[in-house]
């Protein structure tokens, strides 16, 4: 079940990610303006994190076996309109990025489903396996240009519609709802209005929207980044844009086995204090190699490893039968998240000639998330495991 579920979110994140790679060719075909690539790249983001509220909430209701297939299925027709048709103006490319969004959806899927078959003491690690799913937007950064400039423009989407349509055949075939699972009675409504009350809600969407949010918003944005500051050509910022995401999916589910082992607060705190190394010392521009390498691994680790332990967090903290409610709450907050820092890049880099300003940001807000996870964030775990 853990595979079979890993499998799918990779494949939708494949998909997720489609646009990325591609933003400098469309801003050299088009002629869109920083703001104008940076929009395009993050429509497909925000549309994902807030569909997740609606899409956890359901798959607590009608369980992942319903849902893995749904997400997969619907995901085809957008990532086919973009392959085939919509790529051709900014607002038709707009269009197919706002409902490829859906793609996104599969993380709120996942969690729940995963959680649902291991015991609490094991969940973390589970969950940081499950979210090495996000790996899918590393296959992407490595295919997708090669893929538009061997074989044509249609190429990546028609091979990832086909990998969509298979898995939603499989998962439907393969996967089975945990033993004991009892779907929720109460309506969508109430759910997430009891969701919105619980302070393990707002506490992790905190959290996740700086430990995800930093990992999309890098995911997506830089290639433009590494293009622009340094010089590279857009398959070289491709391909380091997805050594970066490959390290945060690998320290994904450390982070997670570290959370069940050390403690989640633990992992966040000393993961964002490396956060806000990396962004100071990246803010200077330093040359990359050696010093801006090691900065944007530092970081890709630390951003993963605390989106391991926010998860890790959910899972103890979150009552069983509203997880996908919390995870749907909690993976909006990521996602969008990841939304705000491309449009800030873009904005800053058009005025100021300077991407500076907007590393100097990210360092600030790790440090401030930093000193919240250690002291908001660990009494709500002493007060939890004193109640239990």
């Amino acid at each position: 079940m853990l595979v079979t579920a890993t499998v799918g979110f990779a494949v939708n994140f494949w998909a997720w990610a489609l646009l990325s790679p591609l933003g400098p060719r469309f801003k050299d075909s088009l002629a869109l303006s920083s703001f104008e690539q940076a929009l395009l790249v993050a429509v497909p983001v925000v549309v994902g994190s807030v569909g997740r509220i609606p899409v956890g909430a359901l798959t607590d209701r009608f369980g992942g076996r319903v849902m893995f297939p749904v997400v997969s299925l619907i995901t085809i027709v957008p990532v086919l309109y973009l392959g085939l048709l919509g790529h051709s103006s900014l607002a038709a490319l707009l269009v197919g990025g706002f409902f490829l969004g859906v793609g996104g959806t599969a993380f709120a899927v996942g969690v729940p489903f995963v959680s649902a078959w291991f015991p609490a003491e094991r969940r973390g690690f589970a969950i940081g396996v499950f979210g090495a799913g996000m790996g899918g937007t590393a296959i992407s950064a490595l295919t997708t240009v090669k893929l538009v400039d061997g074989l044509g423009s249609a190429a990546p989407f028609t091979l990832t519609a086909i990998l969509l349509a298979t898995y939603a055949v499989a998962a439907w075939l393969v996967l089975r709802e945990a033993p004991g699972r009892m779907p929720p009675r109460e309506p969508l409504a109430r759910r997430l209005a009891d969701t919105g009350r619980m302070a393990v809600t707002w506490q992790a969407s905190a959290l996740y929207a700086v430990a995800f949010g930093g990992y999309v918003a890098f995911s997506v944005y830089l290639p433009t980044y590494l293009k622009t500051e340094y010089g590279l050509s857009q398959s070289d910022a491709a391909n380091r844009m997805a050594g970066f995401v490959l390290l945060a999916v690998v320290m994904r589910p450390v982070g997670g086995w570290l959370s069940d082992r050390a403690g989640a607060v633990r992992v966040l705190s000393a993961s964002l204090v490396v956060t806000v190394v990396g962004a100071a010392v990246q803010a200077f521009t330093p040359p990359l190699m050696p010093l801006g390498t090691i900065a944007f691994l530092a970081m890709a680790a630390a951003l993963g490893a605390a989106s391991g332990a926010t998860f890790a967090l959910v899972a103890r903290l979150a009552p069983a039968g509203k997880v996908g409610a919390v995870t749907g709450v909690v993976g909006a907050a990521g996602g969008l998240g990841g939304f705000v820092p491309p449009l800030v890049m873009g904005s800053i880099y058009g005025s100021l000639g300077s991407y500076a300003l907007g590393l100097a940001l990210l360092a600030i807000v790790a440090a401030a998330t930093a000193a919240f996870t250690a002291i908001v964030v660990r009494r709500a775990v002493v007060e939890h495991g004193a109640a239990a």
